[in-house]
């Protein structure tokens, strides 16, 4: 009798997940892409330059208070204030194997309040 496969942990098919959105979602120095980490308490925004494999700029939600969905949308519109500043105005949006739902939504849609097109 074959042995069955261990499941794996959530963790382990969110990042296979993220890898197989890698394959087609790559930034550039002109169109960088916007990745999202959320953990349980915080979400992170960064900017990255694929093709010179540079980070940009970071924000995170620390000092920001609000309900968590607020605080994305927070996180959202302060990142696209830093890089109208540094001339960044096209994103490619990563949501790193999460469903587009909730907290990455609303930093997403934040973001596009900000002013920044993707």
């Amino acid at each position: 009798m074959p042995k069955m496969p261990r499941p794996k942990s959530r963790g382990q098919l969110r990042t296979r997940r993220h890898f197989r959105l890698r394959k087609k979602v790559i930034g550039s120095a002109q169109r960088p892409r916007l990745v999202v980490y959320r953990s349980l308490k915080h979400i992170y925004a960064q900017l990255v330059d694929d093709a010179s494999q540079r980070t940009l700029m970071t924000v995170t939600d620390s000092g920001l208070t609000g309900k968590p969905v607020e605080r994305s949308g927070e996180v959202g519109k302060r990142l696209a204030e830093k890089a109208k500043s540094a001339g960044v105005t096209q994103v490619v949006f990563d949501r790193a194997g999460y469903k587009y739902h909730g907290r990455v939504k609303a930093l997403a849609d934040g973001a596009r309040e900000g002013g920044l097109e993707f």
